[in-house]
Protein backbone atom coordinates (compact mmCIF):
# COMPACT_ATOMS: atom_id res chain seq x y z
CA UNK A 1 0.00 0.00 0.00
CA UNK A 2 1.96 2.76 -1.18
CA UNK A 3 2.01 5.53 1.75
CA UNK A 4 1.25 9.09 1.53
CA UNK A 5 3.10 12.56 2.12
CA UNK A 6 1.23 14.69 4.65
CA UNK A 7 0.42 18.48 3.21
CA UNK A 8 2.71 21.48 3.97
CA UNK A 9 1.80 25.10 4.35
CA UNK A 10 3.82 27.33 2.58
CA UNK A 11 6.26 29.60 4.28
CA UNK A 12 6.42 33.30 2.61
CA UNK A 13 9.99 34.53 2.69
CA UNK A 14 10.73 38.53 3.22
CA UNK A 15 10.72 41.00 0.41
CA UNK A 16 14.12 42.32 -1.25
CA UNK A 17 14.59 43.76 -4.75
CA UNK A 18 16.85 41.42 -6.67
CA UNK A 19 17.74 42.29 -10.52
CA UNK A 20 15.18 43.27 -13.17
CA UNK A 21 12.18 41.13 -10.58
CA UNK A 22 9.75 41.93 -9.14
CA UNK A 23 7.19 40.47 -6.96
CA UNK A 24 4.08 39.30 -8.61
CA UNK A 25 0.97 37.68 -6.89
CA UNK A 26 0.55 34.53 -7.83
CA UNK A 27 -2.73 32.75 -9.63
CA UNK A 28 -3.68 29.12 -10.07
CA UNK A 29 -0.81 28.23 -7.84
CA UNK A 30 0.83 24.74 -7.15
CA UNK A 31 -0.97 23.14 -4.55
CA UNK A 32 0.05 20.11 -2.17
CA UNK A 33 -0.96 16.76 -3.18
CA UNK A 34 -0.33 13.05 -2.29
CA UNK A 35 2.64 10.82 -3.34
CA UNK A 36 2.02 9.14 -6.79
CA UNK A 37 2.33 5.79 -7.26
CA UNK A 38 5.32 6.27 -10.04
CA UNK A 39 8.07 8.77 -10.93
CA UNK A 40 9.51 9.64 -14.36
CA UNK A 41 12.61 10.56 -12.79
CA UNK A 42 14.44 11.62 -9.71
CA UNK A 43 17.39 14.42 -9.32
CA UNK A 44 19.72 15.25 -6.75
CA UNK A 45 21.80 18.21 -5.14
CA UNK A 46 24.65 18.73 -3.33
CA UNK A 47 24.21 22.39 -2.18
CA UNK A 48 27.30 24.19 -0.92
CA UNK A 49 27.86 27.32 -0.09
CA UNK A 50 30.57 28.03 -3.32
CA UNK A 51 28.29 27.40 -5.74
CA UNK A 52 26.18 30.47 -4.96
CA UNK A 53 26.00 33.01 -8.09
CA UNK A 54 24.14 36.87 -7.69
CA UNK A 55 21.87 37.85 -10.19
CA UNK A 56 24.58 39.46 -11.83
CA UNK A 57 26.47 36.24 -12.06
CA UNK A 58 29.11 36.93 -9.42
CA UNK A 59 30.07 33.99 -7.38
CA UNK A 60 28.85 35.40 -4.06
CA UNK A 61 29.54 32.83 -1.51
CA UNK A 62 26.75 31.75 1.13
CA UNK A 63 26.98 30.80 4.75
CA UNK A 64 30.80 29.34 5.18
CA UNK A 65 29.73 25.41 6.59
CA UNK A 66 26.50 25.03 5.47
CA UNK A 67 24.96 22.58 3.14
CA UNK A 68 22.22 21.51 1.65
CA UNK A 69 20.72 17.72 0.51
CA UNK A 70 17.86 18.28 -1.87
CA UNK A 71 16.12 15.37 -3.29
CA UNK A 72 13.03 15.55 -5.98
CA UNK A 73 11.08 12.40 -7.80
CA UNK A 74 9.33 13.91 -10.90
CA UNK A 75 6.20 12.76 -12.55
CA UNK A 76 5.86 14.70 -15.53
CA UNK A 77 2.84 13.02 -16.88
CA UNK A 78 0.71 14.12 -13.68
CA UNK A 79 3.02 17.40 -13.56
CA UNK A 80 4.32 15.96 -9.62
CA UNK A 81 7.29 16.91 -7.91
CA UNK A 82 7.78 15.54 -4.82
CA UNK A 83 10.73 16.64 -2.72
CA UNK A 84 13.06 15.93 0.24
CA UNK A 85 14.84 19.09 1.74
CA UNK A 86 17.97 19.48 4.54
CA UNK A 87 19.60 22.17 5.37
CA UNK A 88 22.67 22.19 8.05
CA UNK A 89 24.68 24.78 9.25
CA UNK A 90 22.08 27.64 8.26
CA UNK A 91 21.81 30.69 10.81
CA UNK A 92 19.21 33.04 10.46
CA UNK A 93 15.17 33.56 8.78
CA UNK A 94 15.16 33.21 5.17
CA UNK A 95 14.61 36.01 2.61
CA UNK A 96 13.94 36.01 -0.73
CA UNK A 97 11.39 38.54 -3.27
CA UNK A 98 9.93 35.20 -3.93
CA UNK A 99 6.92 33.32 -2.59
CA UNK A 100 9.11 30.93 -0.27
CA UNK A 101 13.34 31.15 -0.08
CA UNK A 102 14.28 27.97 -1.68
CA UNK A 103 14.12 27.10 -5.01
CA UNK A 104 14.70 25.69 -8.34
CA UNK A 105 15.81 27.84 -10.73
CA UNK A 106 16.89 27.74 -14.44
CA UNK A 107 20.58 28.46 -14.11
CA UNK A 108 23.20 26.30 -15.47
CA UNK A 109 26.38 26.08 -13.48
CA UNK A 110 27.96 29.07 -12.84
CA UNK A 111 24.83 31.16 -13.88
CA UNK A 112 21.89 33.19 -12.87
CA UNK A 113 18.67 32.12 -13.82
CA UNK A 114 15.35 32.98 -12.53
CA UNK A 115 13.52 30.88 -10.58
CA UNK A 116 10.56 28.06 -11.95
CA UNK A 117 9.38 26.18 -8.55
CA UNK A 118 9.28 27.53 -4.91
CA UNK A 119 9.44 25.03 -2.28
CA UNK A 120 8.17 25.39 1.40
CA UNK A 121 11.23 26.75 3.41
CA UNK A 122 12.94 24.02 5.55
CA UNK A 123 12.13 24.31 9.00
CA UNK A 124 12.35 25.00 12.02
CA UNK A 125 14.37 27.84 11.94
CA UNK A 126 17.29 27.43 14.82
CA UNK A 127 20.85 25.71 14.97
CA UNK A 128 19.88 22.19 13.92
CA UNK A 129 18.86 20.59 10.73
CA UNK A 130 16.19 22.35 8.80
CA UNK A 131 13.79 20.07 6.86
CA UNK A 132 10.97 20.04 4.34
CA UNK A 133 9.49 17.94 2.20
CA UNK A 134 5.95 17.14 0.78
CA UNK A 135 4.72 17.26 -3.50
CA UNK A 136 3.75 19.94 -5.35
CA UNK A 137 1.76 19.87 -8.78
CA UNK A 138 1.90 22.38 -11.12
CA UNK A 139 1.21 24.52 -12.97
CA UNK A 140 3.29 26.53 -10.85
CA UNK A 141 4.43 29.81 -9.60
CA UNK A 142 6.91 31.86 -8.25
CA UNK A 143 6.02 34.77 -6.85
CA UNK A 144 8.63 36.99 -9.18
CA UNK A 145 7.82 38.86 -11.93
CA UNK A 146 10.16 38.67 -15.11
CA UNK A 147 10.93 42.14 -17.37
CA UNK A 148 7.93 41.32 -19.55
CA UNK A 149 5.55 41.09 -16.31
CA UNK A 150 4.93 37.50 -16.44
CA UNK A 151 5.49 34.96 -13.16
CA UNK A 152 8.82 33.23 -13.85
CA UNK A 153 6.57 29.92 -13.54
CA UNK A 154 4.15 29.94 -15.88
CA UNK A 155 4.53 28.21 -18.54
CA UNK A 156 6.96 25.74 -17.33
CA UNK A 157 6.68 22.09 -17.16
CA UNK A 158 8.58 19.22 -15.67
CA UNK A 159 9.57 17.86 -18.63
CA UNK A 160 12.16 20.77 -19.10
CA UNK A 161 13.93 19.46 -15.90
CA UNK A 162 13.92 16.18 -17.05
CA UNK A 163 15.45 17.11 -20.97
CA UNK A 164 17.94 19.05 -19.14
CA UNK A 165 18.82 18.72 -15.45
CA UNK A 166 22.34 20.01 -15.98
CA UNK A 167 21.20 23.69 -16.90
CA UNK A 168 18.93 23.66 -13.41
CA UNK A 169 20.25 24.16 -9.44
CA UNK A 170 18.55 24.67 -6.35
CA UNK A 171 19.39 27.12 -3.16
CA UNK A 172 17.98 28.45 -0.75
CA UNK A 173 18.45 32.26 0.70
CA UNK A 174 18.65 34.14 4.23
CA UNK A 175 18.88 37.71 5.61
CA UNK A 176 22.47 36.72 5.93
CA UNK A 177 22.84 35.33 2.52
CA UNK A 178 19.85 36.94 0.18
CA UNK A 179 22.29 35.77 -3.22
CA UNK A 180 22.08 32.14 -1.61
CA UNK A 181 23.02 30.35 1.36
CA UNK A 182 23.68 27.11 -0.48
CA UNK A 183 23.54 26.09 -3.80
CA UNK A 184 24.07 23.06 -6.21
CA UNK A 185 22.98 21.79 -9.52
CA UNK A 186 20.83 18.93 -10.25
CA UNK A 187 22.19 15.45 -10.70
CA UNK A 188 20.13 12.85 -12.30
CA UNK A 189 19.87 9.61 -10.20
CA UNK A 190 17.95 6.09 -11.25
CA UNK A 191 14.18 5.28 -10.79
CA UNK A 192 13.33 1.79 -10.37
CA UNK A 193 16.80 0.67 -12.23
CA UNK A 194 16.05 3.20 -15.18
CA UNK A 195 18.41 5.96 -15.69
CA UNK A 196 16.23 9.40 -15.87
CA UNK A 197 17.05 12.58 -17.05
CA UNK A 198 17.32 11.52 -20.71
CA UNK A 199 14.11 9.95 -21.85
CA UNK A 200 14.37 7.19 -19.44
CA UNK A 201 10.95 6.05 -17.09
CA UNK A 202 9.85 4.12 -14.34
CA UNK A 203 6.35 2.47 -14.57
CA UNK A 204 4.31 1.65 -11.40
CA UNK A 205 4.61 -1.95 -10.51
CA UNK A 206 7.70 -4.19 -9.68
CA UNK A 207 11.41 -3.19 -10.85
CA UNK A 208 14.22 -5.75 -11.64
CA UNK A 209 14.56 -6.37 -7.80
CA UNK A 210 11.20 -6.90 -7.40
CA UNK A 211 10.61 -3.47 -5.63
CA UNK A 212 7.73 -1.10 -5.74
CA UNK A 213 9.03 2.09 -7.70
CA UNK A 214 7.20 4.10 -4.98
CA UNK A 215 9.20 2.08 -2.35
CA UNK A 216 12.74 3.10 -3.47
CA UNK A 217 14.93 6.11 -3.00
CA UNK A 218 17.40 7.49 -5.40
CA UNK A 219 21.10 7.17 -5.59
CA UNK A 220 23.04 10.15 -3.89
CA UNK A 221 26.29 10.79 -5.71
CA UNK A 222 29.17 12.40 -3.62
CA UNK A 223 32.86 12.78 -4.31
CA UNK A 224 32.39 9.86 -6.57
CA UNK A 225 30.85 7.39 -4.50
CA UNK A 226 27.16 6.11 -4.67
CA UNK A 227 24.89 5.30 -1.74
CA UNK A 228 21.58 3.79 -2.24
CA UNK A 229 19.26 4.53 0.09
CA UNK A 230 15.52 2.56 0.23
CA UNK A 231 13.38 4.80 1.88
CA UNK A 232 9.64 4.67 2.66
CA UNK A 233 7.20 7.83 3.63
CA UNK A 234 5.80 7.79 6.65
CA UNK A 235 2.22 8.60 7.44
CA UNK A 236 2.99 11.11 9.38
CA UNK A 237 6.14 13.39 10.22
Amino acid sequence: MMSRTPARTLTIGAIVAVGLFAVAAPAHAETEVPEPDSFTSAFTVMATPDQVINPDGVVTPGQEGATGTFTFRINSDLEIICYDITLEGVSGDYQSPAKTATHIHQAADGQPGPPRIAFPNPAPIGDGPRTSAGCLQGPFTTGILNAEGVDTGTGFTLAQIEAGPAGFAADSHTVLSPAGVVRGQLTSVPVGGVPTGGGGTAASGMDAAGVTVASVGVVGILGGLSVVAYRRRADAR
